[in-house]
């Protein structure tokens, strides 16, 4: 088997987000977000889970450091918690929190890890979701620019790789549209809104970073989420839905970045339901992008739904009735815990998607996983046979893609702990390293082994 090696410097590293892992809900002056709250509504979340204790990350981040440094890992992308830095989202600053991130990354740096810091992995402030309406309100920009305007100023010094914001699409979707994640809304107009505010943000930003604090020589960016859709067959009408689904998903959010304004085809589909950019916000969101960030776990087959109207639907990019497209799954594909297909090939095809669309950005990708329900056997958890099977896939996927130009520069792996899966609770086991939520000890997987030896040996 010929072994494939990686680019030189490609960077290699595992993320987290601050509620899923930190735990201290109440803790130190930390503020309620939105999801300290939505998960106190019955039946939103699996068994009843909530965020509040996680993996006591706050309390136990110096035996975390060491796990990632034992594994070999360079880069930790992990999320700052807006309310434990800005309880009311605006105004005080607690510092208490703000020592708890810088003590975070100093340990990072002693080990010899370069920390990726996300601002925004979907925990608002609850008092900006009570007394302004969250992301539907348009002064959220501004919020958000002044919390940007702190981390900078504390953080700067020592972070040099900055993202904005983590998946809006889910925000604007499963938090605005579907209701399944907080705030918990239901509309088919405010998504749109909500998305429009999410990139306004974004922008003002990196406007921001790149005037004030371009002193600090760092990278800053946004990552967005996408499942790769495959024409269901090559009929003329199921590749242009394929198409259609792609851009209503990531072109959403990317085409504003690289082109200043949304793709053609939601603006005729949607009509006044989707927001227009002012000149000057054009002008902002445009280029506002050092690296291209992607979360990438899954792939569908899509057809136009007039052709394929008993297609099982499983979910979309976008509010689904808006784009007239059908999504379907090979049923012999391997499934996640969370039903989501393991098909390698489909990250390498979105990929070359986004080098050929985008003009051959430098590409990240910031999220990729297997979900299984794990077992502890003698204090071990053997996850070869899924995890690290899956893992081995779509390496090879991106492989392939780097193979034939695509300029993918770095991979996190999801995630480095098991941790509070939304929605779905602690049940959808993430992590590469176990964690027993009884007595919080960490131990590694087969899958974080098997890491270990790829970062040092920077191969397949």
């Amino acid at each position: 088997m010929t072994m494939k090696k990686f680019p030189e410097g490609f960077i290699w590293g595992s993320a987290t987000s601050s509620y899923q892992i930190e735990g201290a809900h109440d803790l130190d002056g930390k503020g309620p977000s939105i999801w300290d709250v939505f998960c106190t509504v019955p039946n939103r979340i699996k068994n009843g889970d909530n965020g509040n204790i996680g993996i006591d990350h706050y309390h136990k981040f110096k035996e975390d450091v060491a796990l990632m440094k034992s594994q070999g890992f360079k880069a930790y992308r992990f999320s700052i918690a807006w309310p434990r830095v800005m309880p009311e989202g605006k105004g005080k600053v607690n510092e208490k929190g703000i020592a708890f991130y810088s003590d975070l990354i100093d340990e990072l740096l002693a080990n010899d890890i370069q920390p990726w810091v996300t601002l925004y992995h979907w925990d608002l402030p609850l008092a900006l979701q009570m007394e302004e309406d969250g992301w539907l309100n348009p002064k959220i920009s501004e919020y958000f620019k002044d919390y940007a305007d702190l981390c900078f100023d504390r953080f700067g010094d020592r972070v040099k790789n900055w993202i904005t914001l983590n998946e809006p699409w889910v925000v604007s979707i499963l938090g605005y549209g579907q209701g399944a994640f907080a705030p918990g809304r239901k509309s088919n107009t405010e998504p749109y809104l909500a998305a429009h505010h999410l990139l306004v943000s974004h922008a003002k930003a990196v406007d921001l970073y790149r005037t004030k604090y371009a002193h600090q020589n760092g990278a800053i960016g946004i990552t967005n989420n996408c499942d790769w859709r495959e024409p269901l067959t090559d009929k003329k009408e199921d590749v242009e839905a394929a198409e259609r689904a792609l851009q209503f998903f990531l072109g959403w959010f990317a085409d504003p970045v690289y082109f200043g304004d949304y793709p053609a085809v939601m603006k005729e589909r949607l009509g006044e339901r989707l927001p227009e950019f002012t000149a000057e916000e054009s002008r902002l969101v445009k280029g506002s992008s050092d690296f291209f960030g992607l979360n990438h776990y899954t792939t569908m087959y899509a057809a136009d739904e007039a052709e394929n109207p008993q297609a099982n639907i499983k979910g979309n990019g976008g509010i689904s009735e808006d784009q007239g497209v059908s999504l379907t799954q090979d049923p012999d594909w391997t499934l996640t815990a969370m039903d989501w297909a393991v098909v390698p090939w489909g990250c390498r095809n979105l990929l070359q998607w986004i080098a050929n669309r985008y003009n051959d950005p430098s590409i990240y990708i910031t999220e990729n996983g297997f979900a299984c329900d794990d077992e502890m056997v003698n204090g071990q958890v053997d996850d070869s046979n899924t995890r690290l099977a899956y893992y081995k896939g779509y390496l090879e996927g991106c492989h392939e893609a780097i193979s034939n130009g695509v300029n993918l520069k770095g991979y996190f792996a999801w995630s480095m702990f098991d941790n509070f899966e939304w929605a779905h609770g602690y049940g959808s086991r993430f992590g590469l390293n176990y964690v027993d939520y009884k007595t919080l000890v960490r131990t590694p997987k087969a899958s974080a082994l098997w890491f270990a030896d790829l970062i040092k040996k920077n191969q397949l």
